[in-house]
């Protein structure tokens, strides 16, 4: 099978520079969500004209396609986020685009490839850019839009955290809160393709019955409210699958107190965001008697780790296109908004219980 992700020379022309405004007077100039300054998004963000540098003999046209809004994109705009763009900026950190034109010097790219970030901060809420070649990913076109531009963070970070932190085999469990972000549903996909059980924590509300639902559908073992972590039915539960090795973190709190709970003696906890705003309270005694270990994962950091790792890369993304293949893994809960409609798709990503990814269509 043919490699279904090829990573591009890397170089010294990585950084995507601060983006420039161009002129109004020209027809029909390539536009893009800009901000600024830091502060809430729906108010700094504005759709404006840009300018495309011109293609230097190693950089890559791209017709952006599709582009979702994360939480870090969110706390980018917000100037909370851990890597801030130079500002004037363009938001987005992920995407996929149809490559326009390339270089002389550019070999692993051609018109017609469909590509994705390769690392954080290049600004993919756009119609188009010039790009350095190293910044690029290309990724195969036979998959659907939607699965190519949400697959370089949540899919992945997903894969990695179930492949890196224990060794877990058919039939072994996980638990994970935040069950119904785009993490959480490629958790769930991805272990029901390789047999792993899933314990899945989200918060109550309302349409409850309707996201249970919808988990369910997507392969999820079990799903219980941050409320029942605490009841005496959980044992029911562990009377047909083993207690889990991992717990999977997105929110902190009570929620990642609760959670630990229900791990095996020497189990793992991996931390990768923190939807409360609170710390990780651990029990002093889940230390000492049961030698829990807490751990952290961002896949951003693990990209800069394995900047040097092809084969690390490349493996990840041929099996996870391959499960997108076999209808195994699909873009999360999605709804398509039109660049014009950014304020909108921009507030309905910030609201609470949000159980839909906002695409902006480019």
């Amino acid at each position: 099978m043919q490699r279904a992700a090829a990573r591009v020379l890397r170089g010294a022309r990585g950084a995507v520079p601060p983006a420039r405004v161009r002129s109004a007077t020209a027809r029909s100039p390539p536009r893009g969500l800009l901000y600024e300054r830091h502060g809430e998004p729906p108010a700094v963000v504005q759709l404006k004209d840009l300018e495309v540098a011109k293609l230097g003999d190693s950089d890559v046209h791209v017709k952006m396609l599709a582009a979702p809004i994360n939480p870090a994109d969110i706390n980018m705009i917000q100037g909370t986020y851990a890597i801030l763009s130079p500002l004037p900026a363009v938001g987005g950190n992920e995407g996929v685009g149809e490559v326009l034109e390339v270089g002389r010097r550019v070999a692993a790219l051609k018109p017609g490839d469909w590509v994705i970030p390769a690392a954080t901060g290049l600004g993919t809420w756009r119609t188009q850019g010039v790009f350095p070649e190293e910044t690029l990913l290309k990724v195969p076109s036979d998959i659907p839009v939607l699965c190519a531009a949400t697959l370089s963070v949540n899919p992945c970070t997903a894969y990695r955290m179930l492949t890196d932190f224990e060794t877990l085999a058919p039939g072994d469990s996980v638990i994970q809160n935040a069950a119904n972000s785009g993490v959480g549903q490629a958790v769930i996909q991805i272990a029901k393709a390789s047999g792993i059980k899933t314990i899945n924590v989200v918060r109550d509300r309302p349409d409850l019955s309707k996201l249970v639902e919808r988990l369910m559908a997507l392969g999820a073992d079990h799903v219980v409210t941050e409320e029942m972590l605490r009841k005496p039915e959980m044992k029911d539960i562990f009377k047909s699958i083993p207690k889990p090795r991992l717990a999977l973190n997105c929110v902190g709190g009570k929620s990642t107190t609760e959670m630990l709970r229900h791990l095996q003696p020497k189990g793992t906890v991996v931390t990768y965001g923190g939807m409360a705003k609170q710390p990780v309270m651990v029990p002093v005694s889940a230390f000492i008697f049961r030698d829990l270990r807490l751990r952290g994962f961002w896949m951003t950091q693990w990209k800069k780790d394995h900047a040097q790792d092809q084969e690390s890369l490349t493996s990840m993304m041929d099996t996870l296109c391959q499960l997108i293949r076999r209808g195994q893994l699909t873009a999360p809960a999605c709804t398509e908004v039109p660049l014009q409609d950014y304020k909108a798709a921009l507030e309905a990503s910030m609201k609470p219980f949000t159980s839909s990814k906002q695409i902006l269509l480019l």
